[in-house]
């Protein structure tokens, strides 16, 4: 009798496992502490950042390739992939949610007058699932954001507008916390920008101030609401200049004691998030991820297990800041099945963080202390050839969910009987 999967993928571990040992690896303490860490999934990979509101506007610069079918129409629809998704994936994770995907009953609510009750059924869902919720403001695709400006628009009126909605997704976000408990972060991001050379970059950095002064200035409780700013290089219609950059941002983060939102997309080309961590970890408390894989430039393809991805980990787990670096994904791709675009890149980002904690960071670190150089080098690439595959896949098996890439003939089963059957 040929033996089972499982006991072949038990036999492959404990040989694994003395592999790492004999590096002075602890394989069952790196997946104690791996099982401890959740991955913010984004619900907008799901419908294409359609959201759900009865009024919606366009813009804001963000762009969705593919026509892949299957897109989740509904809210019950997403919620039901979602569950497909976090059924796939090993531990327990969290789902970022934006405001444009308010349940409001088919009533035209605009987005200053959401309310926690607005969220009602996604909290419920949540706390079904055994999920944490965090949150953002949406400040795109809207008729006051149709020019590209928002919380810097010259317009005082339209200015309002979009503080008193980011005042809101910071009440709502409250309440998700409250009721699920466990802090929610809470994103701003703001697509305002020039795109061609701007005479008064000046005021309009001056007004996105006076615009965060005045949504932050309630002080909420930071065990429930964790506030963070993200920036950006560029945009689609923000070529020239973008209001809200990264040392903007960095600066404001650092005076206010909030939280500042690294993107992987949102740099130079040539610039890594992974070689900020530390840096910017320096200066303020905790800070938020936004994961996305950029091809040339932000085009927030699906998280694969790349060499930046590796180090991204690295700088989260080497210095232990699992409790200081809150893990968010950000990529929408439409040109192939959804559902395993999420799976795809939600395992990526796990096997990353499994890879550091398999390493010897004691040692090396040593080594580095004692200028080995040449020792440093030659060990972290003996490291690569070591089985983590092996102890990746006891860890699905231990958690209860598909190792390898057997859990793709599920996608393609719910494929099948569900997503074919949306128009």
């Amino acid at each position: 009798m040929a033996p089972s999967p499982d006991s072949q993928i038990e036999k492959s571990y404990d040989l694994a496992r003395e592999q790492y040992a004999s590096a002075g690896v602890d394989t069952e303490g790196a997946l104690r502490r791996l099982a401890t860490i959740p991955i913010s999934l984004h619900c907008w990979q799901g419908d294409d950042v359609v959201g759900f509101e009865v009024e919606r506007g366009s813009g804001g610069g963000i762009a969705v390739t593919g026509n892949y079918p299957g897109r989740a129409r509904t809210p019950q629809e997403l919620r039901a992939d979602l569950e497909k998704v976090t059924s796939l994936l090993p531990g327990k994770h969290r789902l970022n949610l934006h405001a444009s995907y308010a349940e409001t009953d088919g009533k035209s609510v605009d987005r200053d007058k959401l309310e926690p009750r607005h969220f009602r059924n996604w909290i419920d869902w949540a706390k079904s699932q055994g999920l944490g919720l965090d949150f953002n403001p949406t400040c795109f695709a809207h008729r006051l954001s149709a020019d590209g400006f928002t919380l810097s628009h010259h317009d005082a009126a339209i200015r309002g507008f979009w503080v008193d909605h980011c005042r809101a997704s910071r009440h709502i976000a409250a309440a998700m916390a409250k009721e699920l408990g466990t802090p929610c972060v809470t994103n701003v991001w703001v697509p305002d920008g020039f795109k061609d050379i701007p005479v008064d970059r000046n005021g309009a950095r001056l007004r996105l101030k006076d615009s965060l002064d005045q949504i932050f200035s309630e002080k909420l409780d930071k065990r429930l609401v964790l506030d963070a700013v993200e920036s950006k290089l560029f945009g689609i219609g923000s070529e020239s200049c973008v209001v809200g950059s990264h040392e903007f941002y960095l600066g404001y983060a650092i005076r206010n004691g909030i939280l500042v939102c690294l993107d992987a997309g949102h740099f130079h080309p040539t610039e890594v998030i992974s070689d900020k961590v530390s840096s910017v970890l320096a200066w303020v408390d905790e800070i938020l991820l936004h994961v996305s894989r950029g091809v040339r430039w932000d085009s927030d393809h699906v998280v694969i297990l790349s060499d930046e991805l590796r180090a991204i980990a690295e700088e989260i787990i080497r210095p232990g800041h699992e409790s200081r670096v809150h893990i968010g994904l950000d990529f929408f791709d439409a040109s192939i099945n959804r559902i395993a675009a999420w799976v795809i890149g939600t395992r990526s980002m796990l096997k990353a963080l499994l890879i550091a904690l398999l390493e010897p960071t004691a040692k090396l670190r040593a080594l580095e202390l004692e200028s080995d150089n040449t020792g440093r080098l030659a060990l972290l690439e003996e490291q690569k050839c070591l089985p983590f595959g092996a102890v990746w896949d006891y860890h699905c098996l231990k958690q209860g969910t598909l190792p390898g890439a057997t859990w793709l003939e599920e996608v393609r089963i719910y494929e099948r009987k569900v997503l074919a059957r949306r128009n």
